[in-house]
């Protein structure tokens, strides 16, 4: 039998959405308006330019693509139609400099780079920096912009042919390789086949309650596997409707969620805080805003709360996962966000989850264990990166790296990474527990908390706290509010108060900008500290 008969890749899910839904919005960035119907032939047009060379090379079956580009209309279609050809997506965090790009351009091989309208001096600087880069082109952004002279267009990347090309694929072959952020070591390439992003979206589909009628907003960045992965490729799976933008700023995400009468809606903790103190915030229609998901880094309590306040309507799911993982874990669902506060769930449909020891037993309730994983949506490996690929799969299991606690029910809930966990006078103290404690304070918008170098201490709690507008707060208030709600060891030793905390554009603090900004300022604590 013919593998084509049995084929289901990602390319395979949008011709069967259009099959379904060819007149249904299917993308909407801009100006630029798709159906689905639409959107399939513009991915085939573009997938056959691409195999005939319109980017000044061919594109074949297992080539590597970098993007360096902010959301679009653009970045979706390139995404699919490289899924059609074979070849392999390398999206790359373009709040990297031009090294760090370069390094990944390196790692991955990559041959194409395509380029964002705001990312074309970082992309060319970059590739210049000994990769085997050898021709860059130019992706349309959501608002109008005119391209280099020397680059290729969009457009002009496009062939006339309409069909789709005859490529022999095989959903064992890699789709992506998305790198991991790096903070402590150099990035890691994950490698993930259509398999195994296949069997995450039905995971996403099943857990999210992700339907046909979704009209849903992607606001965070494609680079990240989770707006593409978790949101984006099982909204095309489900013929959803996806508006794109690439300015996840609050007023203009209030805009989109009004004009366009969005009722599905993700954002990371930061994001969602950031929408509920925007003045526009109490007058904006969010009517029709009926399921909200977060993720990408621990949701605090107080927040939750709020949240459930001021948006009663909305259903909320929080979503927990690695990019390893294609990257949806474990779900909290709608009904236990009050029940299991601060929770990440259990495991979704597809995936298997424990919480073990460093001897792999599995540790008791209340007790804190690393979270290890067995699931079809699996990453292969680490690309070229035998040795940390071996170390991740120790014991048969994926080993993600975060610490956590499993309660008698089976909830988890993620204490901190192995390495936010901060050793302090010979005490462990998970940063989250600090932070839990300071966002019950009144007045606290944000707070990261962090653990820099201590002659005394090894390590001293330190707390990056930002305040609500018009608030004005004292680093002795905080430790006074620390005092009363936690053990002498936990409280922080000293307090920075900031206007914001350095985020990703994914909504992820930088621990490590905070740590290096104020690893030099503990030299005036006390020895016995606080």
């Amino acid at each position: 039998m013919h593998s084509a008969t049995r084929s289901h890749t990602l390319g395979d899910l949008l011709r069967r959405t259009a099959a379904r839904l060819p007149d249904k919005p299917a993308i909407l960035c801009g100006s630029t308006t798709w159906t689905y119907r639409q959107f399939d032939t513009v991915v085939n047009r573009l997938a056959n330019g691409l195999a005939q060379g319109h980017a000044g090379a061919p594109v074949a079956a297992g080539d590597k693509v970098a993007v360096l580009s902010r959301n679009s209309h653009a970045f979706a279609a390139l995404r699919f139609a490289l899924a059609r050809l074979g070849a392999v997506i390398v999206p790359i965090n373009f709040m990297l400099n031009a090294d760090e790009v370069a390094f990944i351009l390196k790692h991955s091989q990559a041959r194409l780079l395509a380029v964002g309208p705001d990312m074309v001096s970082l992309g060319l600087a970059a590739a210049g920096k000994g990769t085997a880069v050898t021709h860059t082109v130019w992706l349309e952004g959501e608002d109008p912009a005119t391209a280099p002279a020397d680059m290729v267009r969009f457009d002009q990347l496009l062939s006339d042919d309409t069909a789709e090309p005859a490529v022999a694929l095989d959903a064992r072959m890699l789709a992506q390789i998305i790198y991991t952020s790096g903070t402590e070591s150099l990035p890691k390439g994950a490698m993930l086949t259509h398999e195994a992003v296949c069997w995450e979206y039905v995971s996403c589909v099943i857990e999210g309650e992700i339907t046909e009628s979704d009209v849903m907003l992607h606001a965070l960045p494609l680079y990240h596997c989770a707006q593409l992965d978790v949101f984006l490729g099982p909204a095309v799976y489900m013929g959803a409707s996806n508006i794109i933008t690439g300015k996840p700023v609050a007023d203009n995400l209030l805009a989109l969620l009004a004009a366009h009468q969005i009722n599905s809606f993700f954002a990371p903790p930061s994001i969602w805080i950031a929408l509920m103190r925007a003045p526009a915030f109490d007058n904006t229609d969010l009517s029709a805003l009926r399921k909200g998901y977060y993720g990408a880094s621990i949701m605090p309590v107080e927040v939750l709360k709020e949240m459930s306040r001021r948006l009663p309507q909305v259903r909320l799911w929080n979503f927990y996962g690695q990019t390893e993982i294609a990257p949806l874990a474990t779900v909290l669902r709608p009904h236990e966000q009050l029940t299991k506060l601060g929770s990440a769930g259990r495991p979704v449909l597809n995936v298997e989850t424990r919480v073990v020891d460093d001897t792999m037993n599995d540790v008791k309730p209340g007790e804190i264990g690393e979270i290890v994983h067995r699931s079809p949506q699996l990453l292969t490996g680490y690309f070229n990166d035998p040795e940390r690929t071996a170390a991740a799969f120790e014991g048969g299991w994926f080993h993600s790296g975060d610490l956590a606690v499993v309660d008698a029910d089976g909830y988890i809930s993620v204490v901190d990474r192995k390495k936010d966990m901060i050793k302090t006078g010979g005490e462990n103290v998970a940063s989250r527990e600090v932070e839990e404690t300071i966002y019950r304070l009144e007045g606290v918008s944000e707070v990261a908390v962090v653990g820099l170098p201590h002659p005394y201490w090894i390590e001293a709690v330190t707390a990056c706290v930002v305040p609500k507008a018009g608030v004005v707060l004292t680093e002795e208030q905080v430790i006074a509010h620390c005092k009363t709600q936690m053990a002498h060891f936990k409280v922080p030793k000293k307090v920075v108060l900031l206007a914001a905390l350095p985020k990703n554009p994914s909504g992820k603090v930088l621990k490590r900008e905070l740590r290096t900004a104020y690893e030099g300022t503990m030299k005036d604590l006390p020895a016995a500290g606080v």
